[in-house]
């Protein structure tokens, strides 16, 4: 059946090829009037997006070098020279530019800035400023200047700040990481990342005479078009699409008709039509419809935004004309991976973040943004910068994009890595610095790992003030083990023991002091554990404490019996739990009037304060 499969991918994929070959040369066989060359040119970039995709589906790379190496294949400067003439394909893709920038503006949520905590406020804030500072430096060491209209120095240092939204979110969205704490804090670096960006492109217009009151006034002008869009959003729109919600093609239209809009509103005040996407964008980002507009607007976005990364492909001067640009788009990506551990590792160390969070936050951002092509791209349509430089930073986008598929990927070992190598230096991790063996305090429950259902026991032991035989209250006789430093602080804010450390090594279990434990407990699935399983955990406890009555967790009923077998005393099965209590609520729901249901379960929520929202 797999090899049928493969067949039959291999049938399509070459099928791709000789149709992107045959049709070039019928395509191109046109009268060589403008309409006709143009549906040339976007049919040749579709094809050879399509085939590039293919091929990146397979290698499990991002989609976005896909795109740029159709383009790089069918463009004049290295490949095959498909499409002659670039202003066609860049005609359409500027109007994918906008849409792109569009939907930034729509996922960047301006409330959840105002839920950060002093670790995401100074890491999101001074990451930008500390990687642009010192790479203004590294990059003029190497021989890049700024002056004379030459912004190549500062245009390098800016895009090297940016990471990809687009390339992590996918990435640590497909390990479950992203509502660990170091998946949370990366994004909300994302977010400060894409205001700085937000900010850049409103200066940029102003870069070829950079008067004080000139960028001043574009920043009122911008201010004015934000506080336009925002009335509207808020005393217009809502009724608009409250009118047109049940028809999804009105929604469409009326989702492009804004963003254009704000566009036109935008290049009346004589700034960007890019910079007006993204204020058209944020301006309706926190609203309930939001989410509407990104699911009928993705795919029309998605067909520009192809052409767009094509167009940007078609771009790149041909490396051997200037093998250089090869080596200063190595140097570029080495830099680009150092200084996210210079910038954004001290900082989370400092405010005792741990060495393993800081670590992993700092591989997670280790690539180039696509925004910063998009700046990139804008730079040297203004002629701020040559195209060699866009090239460099193409190039770099694709070194780092490739490693941060790997370095993403197996995050856990190198962290650990990194961890040993920053220990010997001196940054000592949370935890180290004292004893936290509980030899004097034994405990009776250790809880493995804490997460949402661990989140939950904690707090139906507050709330019943469970005690043991001699009357002392269980919370103190718990100790949880778990490598959140956020967690850890919460805990012991609680007077709840907590041991920082990583429940997949022997170690850990030996030196948290649970060999006296007479309950072991692990809340946590396979799907969410990091370098272990409940059936090591189980072997690994029975190791540390033979005597201990054993919890742990499974997601199938296969696995609950494998663990039973192996000695588990007890097999928390969250689907089983669920679908029991659900049995209940719908006989209650039968029998009892669903508003006083309502009235007890929202009581009942109200009343809960647990360590994990």
């Amino acid at each position: 059946m797999k090899i049928t499969k493969i067949r039959k991918s291999y049938v399509f994929f070459f099928g791709l090829i000789f149709l992107l070959i045959h049709s070039s040369g019928v395509l191109a066989s046109g009268d060589g009037s403008g309409s006709q060359t143009l549906l040339t040119s976007i049919g040749i970039a579709i094809l050879a997006a399509s085939v590039m995709a293919f091929i990146a589906h397979f290698l499990k790379q991002p989609l976005l070098l896909a795109y740029i190496s159709a383009g790089i294949i069918i463009g004049p400067n290295i490949g095959f020279g498909f499409i002659g003439n670039e202003q066609d394909i860049e005609t359409i893709s500027h109007i994918g530019l906008v849409l792109l920038l569009f939907m930034i503006g729509l996922e960047i949520d301006v409330k959840k800035l105002k839920e950060v905590g002093k670790s995401l406020f100074f890491a999101g804030t001074l990451q930008f400023i500390i990687c642009v500072t010192i790479g203004l430096g590294f990059f003029s060491l190497i021989g890049y200047t700024i002056g004379g209209g030459n912004y190549d120095l500062l245009y390098l240092a800016v895009c090297c700040s940016l990471s990809s939204t687009a390339i992590v979110v996918k990435l640590l969205y497909s390990k479950l990481e992203l509502d660990t704490l170091a998946g949370r804090l990366t994004l909300g670096i994302l977010i400060f990342q894409d205001i700085w960006a937000i900010i850049t492109l409103s200066i940029q217009a102003n870069l070829a005479s950079p008067d004080i009151m000139l960028i001043l006034f574009s920043f009122v002008k911008g201010a004015l078009v934000v506080l336009i869009s925002l009335l509207l959003s808020k005393y217009v729109l809502p009724r608009i699409f409250k009118a047109v919600a049940k028809t999804p093609e009105i929604v469409l239209i009326t989702s492009l008709g804004w963003c254009f809009l704000i566009c036109g509103i935008s290049g009346f005040f004589g700034l960007s039509l890019e910079m007006g996407a993204l204020i058209a964008g944020v301006a309706i980002s926190t609203f309930p419809y939001n989410h509407d507009v990104i699911a009928k607007i993705v795919y029309v976005r998605d067909f520009f935004i192809t052409l767009f990364f094509v167009a940007l492909g078609m771009m790149i001067t041909n490396p051997a004309d200037n093998p250089e640009v090869l080596i200063y788009s190595a140097v570029a990506a080495l830099f680009l991976v150092a200084s996210r551990f210079l910038s954004i590792y001290p900082i989370l160390y400092a405010l005792k973040n741990g060495n393993r969070v800081s670590l992993l936050t700092s591989i997670n951002l280790s690539q180039i943004s696509e925004f910063s092509l998009v700046i990139a791209a804008l730079g040297l349509a203004a002629g701020h910068i040559s195209p060699g430089i866009l090239t460099i930073i193409i190039f770099t986008f694709v070194i780092t994009s490739v490693a941060s598929t790997y370095m993403i990927k197996y995050s856990d070992p190198i962290q650990r890595f990194l961890s040993r190598i920053v220990s010997l230096i001196g940054f000592r991790d949370i935890g180290t610095e004292k004893s936290q063996t509980f030899e004097s305090d034994q405990k009776e429950i250790a809880i493995l790992g804490f997460y949402t259902t661990a989140s939950s026991l904690i707090n139906e032991m507050e709330s019943f003030e469970l005690t043991n035989e001699e009357g002392v209250r269980i919370l103190d006789k718990v100790v949880v083990i778990d490598f959140n430093p956020e967690v850890h602080k919460k805990l012991m804010g609680k007077g709840i023991k907590t041991y920082y450390g990583d429940i997949s090594h022997v170690d850990t279990l030996l030196n948290s002091g649970i060999e006296q434990a007479k309950i072991v407990i692990s809340t946590i699935p396979d799907s969410i554990l990091v370098n272990t399983d409940n059936l090591k955990l189980l072997r690994n406890i029975k190791k540390v404490n033979p005597q201990a009555k054993i919890i742990v967790t499974a997601e199938s009923p296969k696995l609950a019996i494998e663990l039973y077998e192996n000695g588990a005393h007890y097999v928390l099965m969250p689907r089983v739990l669920t679908a029991e209590n659900l049995m209940e609520v719908l006989k209650t729901l039968l029998n009892r009037d669903s508003n006083d249901v309502l009235k007890e379960e929202l009581e009942m929520l109200k009343g809960r304060k647990e360590i994990l929202e």
